[in-house]
Formats: C-alpha cells, structure tokens, sequence
C-alpha cells in the first residue's frame, strides 16, 4: 500500500505523519525542538536543529510502520507560519529564525505603514503589518525542510501571503509592495499551490532520513491552512475552530475578501483558488492553563472543569477577558491585559473557572462576528479540534456563546495530516483537495446549543464593553510597570 508522508515543523517539535491510501494514519513521530528567547519580546529557532530533529522524525516513524523509505510515495510540508530563515548563498543559515510570536519589529511595521498607507497595504495584502509577520528575505520554517529535501528554494501561496508581500488577489507576489519597500523580486522564492509539486528528495537528504531519492514533494501550506484541510474546512461555510494555546477561527471563501480594518488575517488557502479569513485570539486553552497553574497547582483540569458544571450560564455576573498575553483579534494590542470583572464573596473557584471558560468562547465569538461583517454570508458547520475541545462541558459553551452546531471529526493529527492529504492529491491518488477530504474525514460527535444561549445573548454585549472601557489604562499601566 502507497504511503503519504506529512511533515510539520512546530515551535515544539518537529513531526513526521505516514498515512495510507485510505487515509488511516499509520505512524506518527516528533522530535522535541526549543524555544530562545535572548532578549523581552524576542522568540527564536535554529534552523540547524530543525533538519536532523525532522530527519530524526522521519527515520522513527517508517520504523514504526515497519516500512523502507520506497514505499512513500509523495511528501506534504507544513509548520508554524511567519518565521523568517535567513541563509547565505551557499544555503547556510546566517542567524536563528526569527519567529511568528516574536515583537521586535514595531519600528518596521510603522515604517510599511508610513511608505504604502496602512488602507493600501490592507487592500493589497489583506493584511496590516504585525509585529509576528516576515516581510523579509526569506524562507519559511517549513521552506527550510523543503530546501533541506530537495535542494530547492520554493514556497507555497497559502504561507506566501503570511508575509505581507503578497498581492493577496494574484496570489504572488506584490510588485507594488516590493518596489515600496525596495525588495529586489529575486531575494524571494517561486510560490506553488499546496498540492503542486515543487521539487524531489535529494540524494544526500535519502541518506539521512531514510526516504529514497526522487520521491516528489508538494507546495504543502502553513500549520493553519493544511489544520483546516486534516479536518475538512475546505468550502465557504465549514469554520475550523482550533482551541489550542491560542484559538484559530478559519473560515474559507471563493474569493479575497478582505477585513477593512484588518483585524482578520485575510490569505491565501492550502487549496488551490481558494482564500480565507483567519481570527487569531492568543490565549485560549492557554488562559485555562494558566488559571490552573496560577490558582489551582496541582488540580486535574478534569476537577476543575467538573467543578464548573455546576454553575449557570454567565457565572453570576463575573467577566473574564482572556487577554493574558495580549490580542490580536479583534484587538490587535499587545498592552491589552486579562481580568476578572464583577468579583464578589459569592463567588468561587468553580465561577471563576467556568468565566474563564466562557471568556474564551466569547473571545471566540469577536472572530465569527467579524468574519460575518466582512462578507462571509453563512456559517453552516464549525468544525472544532485542539486540546481544549475534549471538553465536553467547553464545547457546550462554544456552541451555546456561538448559537451553532459544534461537530468533531475521526481526524486529530491536526497540519501534518493536512499536509499529507495534500502529497495525495499532488500524487494524484485523490482528484482534488475537496475530494481527499471527503474519502477520510467523517464526522464523529454533534454540540448543539441549548437553551442558555440566550443567557449569552444577554452577557456578550456587557463582554465586548470591556476592552474600549479598559483600553486607556492598559498604556499607562504597562509603562508603570517598566
């Protein structure tokens, strides 16, 4: 039986996924990577320890399927999106990655601002300029293991637009923006759709993973465009809801459509003639950890939740706002900081929890409401993955804050088996992306929203009154705090 391999390369390990025909997944490996940060707001990799950990992932995970390295028959890229790898001519790497969470660029992003007009630079990218975007000479993360297979310097049009030098409606990139910023056109790479072929295992990369020469690798796309296809989000009207560290909404549309304001990432989709509206909120499972490693060490995330099931919609009156590590959307604002309102005696662990939960969710429901506003037209199906999602008690809240269905789905290998799915269709074993995900993607548990949404109806209006109330404080603030 044919095998499809997906690679994901993570700010935590770098991950090497076999599926078969069918779509079974029949051995997956990672390779624990670590994260540098040498300075406040800095956040690095070595791009030199990507390759052999990726190697490494990749020799373990044909063991594991007791399979030689000619039985895969097409390889998918995928990771974490906006890392800038800057090489020299030989292909040697000059310095460590610079990566998506990282903030030191502020003074660049004005001066794009300054030179294009913020309106404009939305218009053209669709997209303002963020301190976690690349707009540089470049290679991506997953770019790196691609040149590291095939010798090869290419890159997808999904990550492609993630750089801000992207003409988001051609699909390539934006001459108007590399003359602005004087970026020579040959500083970057040709752009591939997601299941086109870019290149062929090397014979020096065959040796030190195990793969044989000449096995074909495609354009893949970045972790949250290939996330969206591993669970089916690939038509307009099926969201991807990914309750991670951080919570993606990803909704695909048939056309560029843009966010005015650009608090929605608007890029290219891993499939081909395909876009899509991203809302990113930065601490979503990831504020649930902190409440427990903060106020609850050493309690089971199952207590706690489970102390929360006991409290009714709206936690009597108390507010969390889910900002521990700043926004993004809709806020783009690092300053902006998390809180508790409406504390009182009657309250308790259980309430603060089951706020935080609820918090999330309405931090959630800002990416659905701007995603409508901008043109989407209609949600039809949410499609949720991540850690957070096996909570069945954070599900209800998501479907009840929402008023839609919640579905989960067989797949939970997340980018890597997006990224395999599309070596597939480059390989020709499925007709299309929409196709691939048809034959290996079914749908395994329903969430419906009860009768507390209208509770939540009632609380979301005094949730979204926070930020503006607080915002003024949050400068001031930080500034004390220096």
């Amino acid at each position: 039986m044919k095998l499809f391999l997906g690679l994901d390369v993570s700010t935590t390990g770098a991950k090497a996924l076999l599926i078969n025909e069918k779509g079974g997944v029949v051995s997956s490996a990672t390779t624990p990577l670590t994260l540098s940060t040498p300075h406040p707001l800095w956040s690095e990799q070595d791009p030199r320890d990507w390759w052999p950990g990726m190697a490494k992932s990749i020799r373990e995970a044909l063991e594991q399927a007791g399979a030689s390295g000619s039985a895969v028959t097409a390889i998918g890229l995928t990771g974490q999106m906006h890392g800038l790898v800057l090489l020299d001519e030989q292909g040697e790497v000059l310095r460590p990655a610079i990566l998506w969470n990282d903030q030191r660029t502020g003074a660049q992003c004005d001066e794009m601002r300054s030179r294009l007009g913020k309106r404009r630079l939305i218009q053209i990218t669709g997209n303002d300029a963020l301190t976690g975007f690349t707009a540089r000479h470049i290679l991506l993360p997953k770019d790196y293991i691609r040149y590291r297979l095939t010798g090869d310097y290419a890159m997808d049009k999904a990550d492609g637009s993630g750089t801000i030098l992207f003409d988001l409606k051609n699909r390539d990139w934006s001459p108007e923006v590399l003359t602005a910023l004087e970026i020579p056109a040959n500083w970057l790479p040709s752009t591939f759709e997601g299941p086109t072929v870019t290149g062929y295992v090397s014979a020096q990369a065959a040796a030190e993973t195990g793969l044989v020469q000449g096995i074909p690798v495609v354009g893949g796309g970045g972790d949250q465009a290939t996330q969206a296809v591993g669970v089916g989000a690939v038509q307009p009207g099926i969201i991807a809801l990914t309750l991670g560290t951080s919570g993606v909404v990803f909704a695909t549309t048939e056309s560029p459509l843009i966010e005015p304001e650009g608090r929605l990432h608007a890029f290219c989709h891993a499939v081909p003639d395909r876009w899509h509206f991203m809302g990113v909120m930065l601490s979503a499972a990831g504020s649930l950890q902190w409440h427990r490693d903060t106020l609850a060490p050493g309690v089971s995330f199952d207590t706690l939740v489970n102390e929360a099931g006991d409290i009714k919609a709206g936690s009597d009156g108390l507010l969390f706002l889910p900002y521990l590590t700043g926004e993004r959307t809709p806020y783009p604002d690092p300053l902006a900081r998390a809180a508790w309102v409406g504390l009182t005696v009657r309250h308790t662990r259980a309430h603060m929890t089951q706020a935080v939960l609820e918090g999330v969710a309405f931090g959630i429901k800002d990416s659905f409401t701007l995603i409508l506003q901008a043109g989407l037209g209609s949600i039809q199906q949410v499609r949720i993955s991540g850690g957070g999602a096996k909570s069945a008690l954070w599900r209800q809240i998501i479907a009840d804050v929402l008023g839609v269905e919640l579905v989960t789905v067989n797949t939970t290998e997340g980018a890597a088996y997006g990224a395999a799915l599309l070596a597939g269709v480059g390989a020709g074993l499925y007709e299309n992306v929409p196709a691939a995900c048809e034959a290996t993607i079914q749908i395994t548990g329903r969430t419906s929203p009860t009768q507390a949404t209208r509770a939540y109806q009632d609380y979301y209006p005094h949730y979204r009154a926070l930020y503006p109330a607080l915002a003024p404080e949050y400068k001031a603030i930080a500034d004390l705090s220096q």
